[in-house]
């Protein structure tokens, strides 16, 4: 109960700190603000207002690279997952992994799949910053807890940063066992996607807002299917011999 209490007051902090920030970005008016510093080719612009090409910056090194590889190591985090669930139906070395691998794959399945990919990106309809009358596009703006009608595929969250903050997974299941590889791939996600995000904004992609809330609402996520899954028990957190 005690552990319990402990990731729910967890969870909240990450909760309060992403209001937080949110609401100094709508004071602000930081998402279009530093957005209107992104570099743009005024020429393509005004034949293709809305395509990534009329935002240079992100089209170069490193952030190309980084918007193509977003997902590869969560996809490898997937593939080793799913090779050690299989496996421990029929070595029992694995067996007392299966609930860990089991759980990164349901939350990368739940998390940038089902909640950012699905529910909200092909549902909330914010208009993306290249999109928007401000900066050269046709729709309005909208802050990032307001639908929007620019349809699906839309800017809230950003799905290519929520995919690269997923490199964070190892940090559900490792924490209470080893500390300090977990934190490692904490501080691993957290920077990964946070590049991904800058390069989503960079290539028009994206506000800041929707970079904060793709890692914010990955976290959140975890840490509630972490609870619901015992992740943090004593048993499951035994090593193989």
């Amino acid at each position: 109960m005690r552990m319990v209490k402990k990731r729910l007051l967890e969870l909240a902090f990450v909760l309060l700190f992403l209001l937080l920030v949110s609401f100094v970005l709508w004071l602000t008016d930081a998402d279009r603000r530093i957005f209107s510093l992104v570099p743009r080719d005024l020429s393509i612009a005004a034949v293709l207002p809305a395509s990534s090409w009329a935002w240079p910056a992100g089209n170069l090194f490193p952030w190309n690279i980084l918007y193509r590889w977003a997902a590869v190591p969560a996809v490898l985090l997937a593939a080793t997952s799913l090779l050690i669930f299989l496996t421990s139906f029929f070595f029992y070395q694995c067996v007392p992994w299966r609930r860990q691998a089991g759980f990164v794959l349901l939350f990368l399945a739940l998390g940038p799949g089902l909640a950012v990919n699905f529910l909200l990106k092909e549902q909330y309809g914010r208009a993306r910053p290249r999109e928007i009358v401000e900066f050269g596009g046709s729709e309005q703006f909208t802050p990032f807890w307001q639908p929007g009608k620019a349809g699906t595929n839309s800017s809230f969250p950003s799905g290519h940063a929520a995919i690269a903050f997923a490199v964070i997974t190892p940090w559900f299941v490792l924490r209470e066992q080893q500390r300090r590889v977990a934190a490692g791939f904490l501080a691993l996600g957290l920077l990964f996607g946070s590049l991904v995000g800058v390069a989503r904004i960079l290539q028009g992609g994206h506000f800041p807002s929707d970079i904060l809330w793709a890692g914010g609402l990955l976290y959140l996520i975890g840490g509630m299917l972490a609870l619901l899954m015992g992740i943090d028990r004593n048993d499951s957190n035994v090593m193989p011999e």
